[in-house]
């Protein structure tokens, strides 16, 4: 059983007990939210799940100050978050923060330090955090936080008291989101047909509003993408209050998905909940329920328009690229071989990643105006060079910026193309024309979380980390798992980049879960390694990256970044060649000969 000096956090919920005895699922739904909204906010300070539990969890942190700033994050996300609920369904965070030695044994943690690190929890106030005395020592100066002391508290099997320092959030202001109008692609370049039905007000007659205002802002959210076509308000409110199937109404306004919902009112208390369906199936692809205070009414109705529009376009993506194609296999359009393409590129690996894009380019040459099919094309070849699937070229990477720059040209009312374009100029130095084209994106779709993320991109890349961290975390915690997006490996470079390698290492490991060959999570993992000075196990990091990719040098790999910062580019090659990464061409052939001469 290995023994280490870790930093503890323990937390659980004021009056759990209580709300679930009130609403249990509805509760059960909000604190898992709740933990997933806080979740990158662990892995930012490098720290990890030991144990969930029924109302809390217990996390392990590398670090002291980790710890406690990551305590301080997601208290102050909590008190956002619970901003927008009732005081009755409020959730308040206790955590308890202490450090010293453990025992781990696999993946869980033991000793007396850990139970005063429970302990301590139970003395925080709802809200906020209890540190020991020993723990805020060992911060020293170092904290940004001021911290109150409580005074010595004895706790039940401890010893001797333990002398207690607490703290407590401040207020923050919440952000609100304002839609724009733009149209959509036309309509023969999608088959999918989306239909919003009115949301059944389930209040009085007073509410009416609401509901149907809900209904009119998540067509026009839904509407600003380009991937399938979004019917009418009036074709869909012809149905509002009758009693008719959802397969029927389907088949009468030809729609491929329908999304349905309620509106509830009770008291200062707001209920929304949504379903997608495919109608002829039967099926229920995504549900989703959402609870806010009243507040400020406009502010809390594009929040959820946010959120229900975020979550159900994803699950078209998904629904669509699974679906079979609506053509014979002889005659398979240029929108089915695309749909066969992107079913394979969402299984991630180097096999189904060549069968895209061979379908991709099969699309194009079917329809050279299918500009989503550019779009993924560009995108696949420029993954697959920085998980190692390809060579990376002077000619695959002009390849991808004219299928990017054609597919805007193609179809101009596409956030997505914008965001691709970005990107491109983002990875190959063109810093303000990446700057442009993603404003241009979100201009275009203020509700798309993959633009905001590129954004961060567009930060890291000129050295602004700590706005890149902000943005990768955002678009995490909206639950954006599309593969488009690879917020665990840009969250790893930025956080090495600020030298938060602890956090870098939790983001890597992230990464290297989805994809353990993802040659860009192996290589900044060796490197976050080798700068904490834990040369061993950078070795073995370095090891099993060039076991993955044999012909990678520092130098070639290098080749691929383009940040604007000189000095960002010096501290990856100092990590880098400190996992003892061979440096170029010749440093592999001087130490095969020294092999050959010592042997």
């Amino acid at each position: 059983m290995e023994r280490r000096l870790a930093a503890i956090l323990c937390a659980d919920i004021a009056g759990y007990s209580r709300m679930m005895g009130v609403d249990e699922a509805g509760t059960h739904a909000s604190f898992k939210a709740h933990r997933s909204a806080i979740y990158p906010i662990i892995l930012n300070h490098g720290g990890r799940i030991v144990k969930n539990t029924g109302d809390g969890f217990l996390l392990e942190f590398p670090s002291i100050i980790g710890a406690i700033e990551a305590a301080v994050a997601m208290q102050t996300l909590m008190a956002e978050r619970n901003e927008h609920l009732p005081a009755d369904r409020a959730m308040h965070f206790r955590m308890g923060v202490h450090m010293g030695d453990v025992m781990a044994d696999e993946d869980e943690v033991f000793g007396d330090d850990v139970n005063i690190a429970v302990r301590l929890e139970t003395v925080a106030t709802p809200g906020g955090i209890a540190v020991s005395d020993k723990a805020r020592t060992e911060a020293g100066r170092r904290l940004a936080v001021s911290l109150v002391d409580a005074g010595p508290h004895r706790f039940k099997n401890i010893a001797e008291p333990v002398n207690v320092w607490t703290w407590a959030p401040a207020g923050t202001d919440a952000q609100e989101h304002t839609p724009e109008d733009g149209p959509h692609l036309p309509g023969q370049y999608r088959t999918a047909i989306v239909g919003v039905l009115p949301f059944d007000n389930l209040s009085g007659s007073a509410d009416e509003y609401f509901s149907d205002g809900l209904t009119e802002d998540l067509i026009h959210a839904l509407s600003l993408q380009s991937f399938y076509r979004v019917l009418s308000r009036n074709s869909t409110f012809a149905y509002k209050g009758k009693n008719v199937s959802t397969r029927l109404i389907a088949r009468e306004i030809d729609a491929t998905y329908l999304i349905q919902g309620s509106v509830r009112r009770a008291g200062n208390k707001i209920r929304v909940t949504a379903e997608l369906i495919a109608p002829e199936k039967g099926e229920q692809l995504w549900t989703g329920r959402y609870d806010r205070d009243m507040g400020d009414l406009f502010a809390m109705q594009d929040e959820i328009t946010a959120n229900l529009s975020a979550a159900v376009a994803q699950e078209i993506y998904r629904a669509e690229a699974s679906a079979p194609a609506r053509s014979p296999n002889s005659e398979l359009t240029a929108w089915d071989r695309f749909l066969k393409g992107l079913s394979h590129y969402y299984h991630q690996t180097k096999t189904d990643c060549e069968t895209a894009i061979a379908l991709f380019k099969e699309a194009i040459e079917l329809d050279p105006a299918l500009s989503i099919a550019r779009a993924y094309l560009a995108l696949i070849q420029i993954q697959s060079i920085q998980f190692g699937w390809i060579p990376s070229t002077r000619e695959l990477w002009a390849s991808s910026v004219s299928l990017a720059e054609s597919s805007v040209r193609l179809d101009p009312r596409s956030s997505f193309a914008f965001s691709l374009l970005a990107y491109l100029h983002a990875m190959q130095g063109h810093y303000e024309a990446a700057m442009d084209a993603i404003k241009r994106a979100i201009e275009l779709n203020p509700y798309d979380m993959g633009a905001r993320g590129v954004l961060g991109i567009c930060h890291m890349v000129i050295g602004d980390h700590r706005q890149a961290v902000e943005l990768f975390s955002t678009a995490v915690q909206r639950g954006n798992s599309d593969p488009r997006y690879q917020w665990g490996a840009l969250n790893a470079f930025s956080h090495y980049l600020l030298g938060q390698y602890d956090a870098s290492l939790s983001w890597s490991r992230e990464t290297l879960y989805l994809n353990p060959n993802h040659l860009q999570g192996l290589a900044v993992r060796a490197a976050a390694l080798a700068q904490l000075g834990r040369a061993e196990e950078a070795a073995q990091a370095a090891e099993a990256l060039l076991a993955n990719h044999p012909k990678l040098t520092v130098e070639r790999h290098l080749r691929n970044f383009h940040w604007k910062n000189p000095a960002d580019i010096a501290h990856y090659r100092e990590g880098l060649l400190k996992a003892g990464l061979p440096f170029g061409k010749l440093a592999l052939v001087a130490s095969a000969s020294k092999f050959a001469v010592d042997s």
